[in-house]
């Protein structure tokens, strides 16, 4: 049995704008905040100990992150190395220079041939022996369409043609790397990717025309014992039945406030062949809080505004003030003052509203019951005007010509 902890989209860098400069140190305050959290788990990691690290990708919030970023990453997983804790770091959408063409901010462990330390930026699978004996681990990095097909093969299938041929190519592909495994021993797939039944969130946006959906129907095999992915940032299981489980440990920290009720944290799995037993450890993260209230029929909206903020608790959080008001309402409001309320939160916006007098259709909402793609977005968008209705279909035929061109293109 090996015992592995699995992390995933560490986002080293992100959220500035919701820190602040420490004095001390010149370093914006979330990029402390992401340090510590990523430190937490390396301490879990070497504390267990566990006998592998696997990382789901997407380690910066791009390829190119500041030398002070990529720096305080790499001290912290430098710990594994110098404790000889074989790690996988595998290369998720953020990593890839050019949208997936070329090399990766990832690859430097491998060019510096870091001990122990696998780059995962192909699919591959990599036999890795751990004080507990070989486990291996089948790579499976961000896929875009130009990974699995040439400008030319698309010519004249539709979005949803080529999505489909792009399915099936990776499925051949997953099929042939599946057949070389050896299942005398522990195997995981690790994989950084979107799952056609997870919960998306502000992630979908970020992959948007560059990316494909993957069928749960290709990660469920019994060659796996445990499928360890990356890429969205709620925690979720895939497949309850747990055979194989199919986790997304999430992000470790909040990136921005479409995370602000996620449980952040990582998993811990025991792996033989033929079961996992696994548990997700939660992280004590830095809370984000949003306060919303409409002072629009208030007559005394300043007075009102401070009572719905004194009844949370804003110390040391990230806010997130939003008041709606009306335009004669304005003057009775003090901004210093309101600013003076909150300055015991770590860091924190205001965002008033107007109160619009005229009356206008309203688009519809895209909840959690709609994909947040294009197509779905424009769909709703068209729903909402009677007055294209006529002309409903062209306008979808075109976008998906649109988007297809996108991804000829790049």
């Amino acid at each position: 049995m090996v015992k592995l902890l699995h992390l995933s989209d560490i986002h080293m860098g992100s959220g500035f704008s919701h820190g602040r400069i420490d004095p001390e140190t010149g370093l914006n305050t979330r990029l402390q905040d992401f340090t510590a959290t990523l430190s937490q788990c390396i301490d879990t990691a070497l504390s267990e100990p566990v006998d592998l690290v696997v990382f789901g990708g997407d380690a910066f919030p791009d390829a190119t992150p500041p030398p002070y970023v990529a720096e305080a990453f790499a001290s912290q997983f430098r710990r594994l190395a110098e404790a000889n804790v074989p790690t996988v770091l595998l290369v998720g959408n953020h990593d890839q220079y050019s949208q997936g063409q070329g090399s990766a901010s990832l690859c430097i462990y491998r060019t510096l041939a870091v001990p122990k330390f696998i780059v995962g930026d192909r699919l591959d699978t990599h036999r890795i022996e751990t004080r507990n004996g070989p486990v291996q681990v089948m790579t499976l990095p961000w896929v875009t369409r130009s990974t699995l097909m040439t400008r030319p093969e698309s010519e004249g299938l539709s979005l949803t043609e080529v999505n489909q041929l792009l399915i099936e190519r990776l499925r051949v592909a997953l099929e042939g790397e599946i057949r070389t495994l050896d299942r005398k021993i522990p195997t995981v797939l690790l994989g950084h990717l979107m799952s056609d039944k997870a919960h998306f969130g502000a992630e979908r946006f970020l992959a948007v025309s560059k990316g494909f959906t993957i069928p749960l129907s290709l990660l469920v095999r019994s060659e796996f014992d445990y499928v360890a992915l990356g890429h969205v940032h709620k925690h979720q299981n895939l497949n309850p039945s747990n055979d194989p489980p199919v986790i997304y440990p999430g992000s470790i920290e909040r990136v921005d406030f479409s995370e602000e009720k996620e449980d952040k944290g990582y998993i811990i799995a025991d792996v033989q062949p033929g079961s996992c037993q696994w548990k997700f450890c939660p992280l004590p993260v830095r809370s984000f809080l949003t306060i919303s209230i409409d002072l629009s029929k208030s007559d005394d909206p300043l007075s009102d505004l401070f009572e719905a903020v004194r009844k949370h608790r804003i110390e040391d959080v990230v806010v997130r003030l939003r008041y709606k008001l009306r335009a004669d309402q304005i003057d009775r409001l003090d901004s210093h003052a309101i600013y003076e309320r909150l300055k015991t939160a770590h860091s924190y916006t205001v965002q008033p509203e107007l109160v619009s007098q005229l009356s206008r259709p309203r688009i519809p909402a895209l909840d959690s019951g709609r994909s947040f793609d294009p197509i779905n977005a424009l769909t709703a968008y068209l729903e909402s005007r009677e007055d294209l209705k006529d002309i409903r279909s062209d306008i979808l035929e075109a976008a998906e010509s649109l988007l297809l061109e996108d991804e000829r293109v790049s």
